[in-house]
């Protein structure tokens, strides 16, 4: 299997203080990997350091062998990086439909495409005339990740998607990884809640306090007694 994301001994920092210490993890076309730990720990800082949000102080990050040291984000965005954010930030005074076709470079619009995500997102088609402000949590979740889906990425990055969501609406949501690397899409999910994460990914990295302590298949994790005791209450 080829690795899509290259990250090597990233180096980042708000200021003086050191955010990632040494970060390297890599994501294989077509698979989704989780990135999971506790606030704080480094994931969001990750996640902005790929999309070109947050300068890395050292180590490299590479798409399909391509280094985006130089890259602006809308670059990385070209270059087939889906981003949906920490806190969903969809555009409340639009449709749901407009807010996916906004995103598009399609030649048709995004009609086609859109179709597409509503089959991946069955609530937002019918939701699709309503406005982002009138959305419940989950839905405006969906509506995020769809809207980072419109162009068609290689690599979609999905940064806390259950934040302020309820047990019911996590597993609404996460449950559509499977679907989207199934459409040819590969994930990065950094999320805080670890058991959810491992049982829809394939592999996993657990980052504490800016530096990866531990990798491996997300089966074998979810099944390890010290990880269970320390870290699953999230």
């Amino acid at each position: 299997m080829s690795a899509l994301l290259e990250i090597d001994n990233v180096v980042a920092r708000y200021g003086q203080i050191e955010a990632l210490r040494g970060v390297s993890l890599k994501v294989n076309a077509g698979e989704a990997v989780a990135l999971v730990g506790a606030n704080g720990a480094g994931k969001s800082t990750l996640m902005k350091c790929i999309m070109g949000m947050l300068v890395c102080a050292a180590g490299t990050v590479r798409l399909a062998g391509e280094d985006l040291a130089r890259r602006p984000v809308s670059d990385r965005a070209l270059l087939g990086v889906g981003y949906s954010p920490e806190g969903r930030r969809i555009f409340p005074g639009l449709t749901v439909h407009e807010n996916l076709l906004v995103a598009s470079r399609d030649k048709d619009g995004g009609g086609v495409r859109a179709e597409e995500i509503y089959a991946i997102f069955p609530a937002l088609r019918e939701k699709s005339e309503s406005l982002g402000w009138a959305l419940s949590g989950g839905q405006q979740q969906m509506l995020s990740i769809g809207r980072a889906l419109m162009l068609r990425p290689r690599l979609l990055l999905l940064d806390e998607p259950s934040l302020g969501l309820s047990p019911l609406l996590t597993a609404e949501v996460l449950n559509r990884v499977q679907a989207v690397t199934a459409s040819g899409a590969a994930v990065l999910l950094a999320e805080q809640n670890v058991r959810k994460a491992l049982s829809v990914s394939h592999r996993a990295y657990v980052i504490e306090l800016g530096r990866i302590t531990r990798s491996s298949a997300s089966s074998e994790l979810l099944a390890s007694d010290d990880l269970t005791g320390a870290f699953l209450g999230a």
